[in-house]
């Protein structure tokens, strides 16, 4: 796994940065034999695949939000019955009901954070390995490997790429013990940097090192070729790409700059407005959520827009693909949520609820339908219904003795004796 990370350590998502980093090189390799080894389409299809992987939990995840909207009332009213009661009693009855009502819609009371806390590592390591082309396709690592080989032994090589702009990111490994002149750290460390950098820090590489002109060109031409897409280097960002093509006069490249970050934006608002919407609510807690929301909504298009102007290009692509994808799957998710009958889902959850064996106490001895017939108030319960008591076995003394205390008048001597004999011997 180590060759594949360069100089970075992946942690405790190494694993999932290893999967992942084989299917993007497996879809660039592919790629390549049939002759489009192309950076940008390998962003799509990598996206589409991942995407697609997710969908069991997205549709679930979209299933818990449509039916929130239908839970929340009566969430509200258990809350609201128990507002200001703190006493165990109460906050035990209060967490019963609730989860009576998540039986009732057949959801879970994570079901909206599961598919979220399994998502956003994926996530996370979706943006590295993007961001990191060579350090999972040994393919685009090997383009700078003549290179790196040669500058890594010159001297001042690394006192010059420290000036690059994304070269801050990797000062630890510039200051790393293992940072040694022609080491495998040392060209890693470079790989890492001229990956990130920018046209005009390549022409200032080619100036700075005269003697490297023809493998810095080559690696340049050949980079250039695999990041190239519909006209733009995705491993430039937008805001750089603009400026080139001002100062080149290229309309183009100014046009193509602008548009990543309002695709971006664009196609996430739009994923956004597909989503499921809490339905309006006189509640005013309900409301306030809502405005979050909606401010939310607003605020992340505008975000990922201002993001897209400094981050590479490749990013947006990312971004745009993933959004464009995403909707794609609402709309398909909405059509099948919209098709449910939520009285019938209901019905079934509670059949299937009162389905479920009840726990069965071994001390008390109590079956499970005496621990629901506990559980019903004084109203529900019948008058006739009567708790059961095993009948006692009597002797046949015991019989007649009952017999003879029966017969005996109740205003007898006999029977006023009889009941102080029946004292005596209680206490």
């Amino acid at each position: 796994m180590t060759e594949m990370i360069l100089t970075k350590n992946g942690g405790i998502l190494s694993p999932i940065y290893y999967i992942l980093g084989m299917l993007m090189n497996g879809i660039f390799t592919f790629l390549d034999k049939i002759g489009i080894p192309s950076v940008g389409l390998s962003i799509i299809l990598f996206t589409l695949i991942i995407y697609l992987c997710l969908l069991p939990l997205t549709i679930k995840q979209q299933k818990f939000s449509k039916l929130s909207s239908k839970m929340n009332p009566e969430l509200q009213a258990v809350a609201k019955k128990y507002q200001g009661k703190r006493d165990n009693d109460s906050m035990m009855k209060m967490n019963e009901e609730t989860r009576a009502v998540y039986e009732k819609y057949g959801v879970s009371q994570t079901g909206s954070c599961l598919p979220l806390i399994i998502q956003l590592p994926i996530m996370w390591c979706l943006y590295r390995i993007i961001s990191n082309m060579p350090a999972y396709v040994p393919h685009i690592k090997d383009v700078f490997s003549d290179l790196v080989t040669k500058l890594s032994n010159m001297s001042g090589s690394a006192e010059f790429l420290k000036t690059f702009s994304q070269a801050n990111i990797y000062s630890k490994q510039f200051k790393s013990d293992q940072f040694i002149a022609g080491s495998e750290y040392m060209k890693n460390t470079f790989i890492d940097v001229l990956n990130k950098a920018s046209s005009a820090e390549w022409m200032s590489l080619k100036e700075k090192f005269s003697s490297l002109s023809a493998e810095i060109s080559t690696t340049f031409d050949t980079l250039s070729e695999y990041n190239n897409f519909l006209g733009i280097n995705i491993a430039n960002a937008p805001g750089f790409i603009m400026k080139e093509g001002i100062s080149s006069g290229n309309k183009m490249l100014v046009i193509g700059a602008i548009m990543i970050p309002v695709l971006a934006a664009l196609t996430q608002w739009i994923n956004t407005k597909l989503m499921p919407q809490p339905e309006p609510d006189k509640n005013g807690e309900q409301n306030t959520m809502m405005a979050s929301l909606k401010m939310m909504n607003v605020t992340m298009p505008i975000f990922s827009a201002f993001m897209c102007f400094s981050l590479p290009a490749g990013m947006g692509l990312y971004w745009i693909s993933g959004s464009v994808i995403r909707s794609i799957q609402q709309v398909a998710i909405n059509k099948h949520i919209d098709k449910m009958d939520i009285d019938e889902m209901v019905k079934k959850n509670l059949e299937k609820a009162q389905g479920k064996p009840k726990a069965y106490s071994k001390n008390s001895g109590v079956s499970s339908t005496l621990t629901s017939k506990a559980h019903k108030t004084t109203k529900n319960i019948s008058f006739e219904e009567k708790p059961y008591i095993a009948p006692v076995v009597e002797n046949s003394e015991e019989i007649n003795k009952k017999k003879k205390k029966n017969s005996q008048s109740s205003g007898s001597i006999a029977a006023k004796a009889n009941k102080v004999k029946q004292f005596n011997e209680i206490n």
